[in-house]
C-alpha cells in the first residue's frame, strides 16, 4: 500500500526559477561580503540612505519598528515559528512543518556564520552587522509561507514565482526598514540578509522534499 504522496514544499513549477534566483542571491551575498569585509563604517550607498533616518524614527512609527524588530528576536521568532508550525500540522502538512523549522534554522545559521566570516561592525562597538539576521529570518518565514500557499492553491509558474518574490520583498522591506530606522543595521546589511534567505530557503525546501520522498520510497 503506497498511499498518496505528500505535496512537495518546493512546487515543481517554481524549481527552475527559484533555483536561478538562489544562485544570483548567493553571488550577491558573496560580493557584498567581500566588499564590506572588516569594515566598521557605512559605505556610499549606506550613507545616502542611512544618515537622515538611522535611529531617528519617531512615534508612532518607532513603535512599529520596535514591534517588527521583536519578531526577529529569539522570543518573537520562536512565537512566530510555533504559530506557523501549528498551522501546518492543523492542515496535515508535516513536511511543511519540517521546512519551517529547517528553513528558518538554516537561514539564521548561515547569517550568523557569515557575520563572523565577514566581520563587518556597526557603531564601532564590535556588533557584527553583515548580513542582517532579523531580515534573513523574517524573509525566510515569508518565503516558506508563500511556497506553501503556492502549492496549496496550485498557482502556476508565473503567478507562483511572482507571489513568492512579492512575499519575500514585502517581508524583507518591512524588517529591513525597521533595522535601518532603529540604527541596528546598514542598508547593505539588510540587502545581504534578504539575499541570504533567497539563497537558503529554496535549497532547504529541495532537500526536505528529497529526504521525504526517499523515506517514502523506503517504506513501500
Amino acid at each position: 500500500m503506497t498511499g498518496r504522496s505528500a505535496p512537495a514544499v518546493l512546487p515543481w513549477s517554481l524549481r527552475a526559477w527559484l533555483g536561478s534566483i538562489a544562485v544570483l542571491a548567493t553571488l550577491a551575498v558573496g560580493v557584498l561580503g567581500v566588499l564590506y569585509a572588516g569594515h566598521g563604517e557605512p559605505g556610499r550607498v549606506d550613507r545616502w540612505i542611512v544618515e537622515p533616518t538611522a535611529d531617528s524614527v519617531r512615534p508612532p512609527w518607532r513603535r512599529v519598528a520596535l514591534a517588527l524588530d521583536f519578531l526577529g528576536e529569539p522570543a518573537g521568532a520562536a512565537a512566530l515559528m510555533v504559530a506557523v508550525v501549528a498551522g501546518c500540522l492543523l492542515l496535515r502538512r508535516p513536511r511543511a512543518a519540517v521546512l519551517v523549522v529547517a528553513g528558518a534554522a538554516a537561514t539564521v545559521g548561515t547569517a550568523t556564520l557569515l557575520k563572523h566570516l565577514v566581520g563587518r561592525t556597526i557603531h564601532g562597538d564590535g556588533n557584527l552587522s553583515y548580513p542582517s539576521g532579523h531580515t534573513a529570518f523574517f524573509t525566510a518565514l515569508a518565503l516558506i509561507a508563500a511556497l506553501l500557499a503556492t502549492g496549496r492553491f496550485g498557482l502556476g509558474r508565473a503567478a507562483g514565482t511572482a507571489f513568492v518574490l512579492a512575499a519575500a520583498l514585502v517581508a524583507g522591506a518591512a524588517m529591513g526598514w525597521a533595522q535601518v530606522a532603529l540604527g541596528a543595521h546598514y542598508p547593505t546589511d539588510v540587502l545581504g540578509g534578504w539575499c541570504t534567505a533567497l539563497a537558503v530557503v529554496p535549497a532547504t525546501a529541495w532537500l526536505v522534499d528529497r529526504m521525504a520522498d526517499a523515506r517514502r520510497r523506503e517504506r513501500r
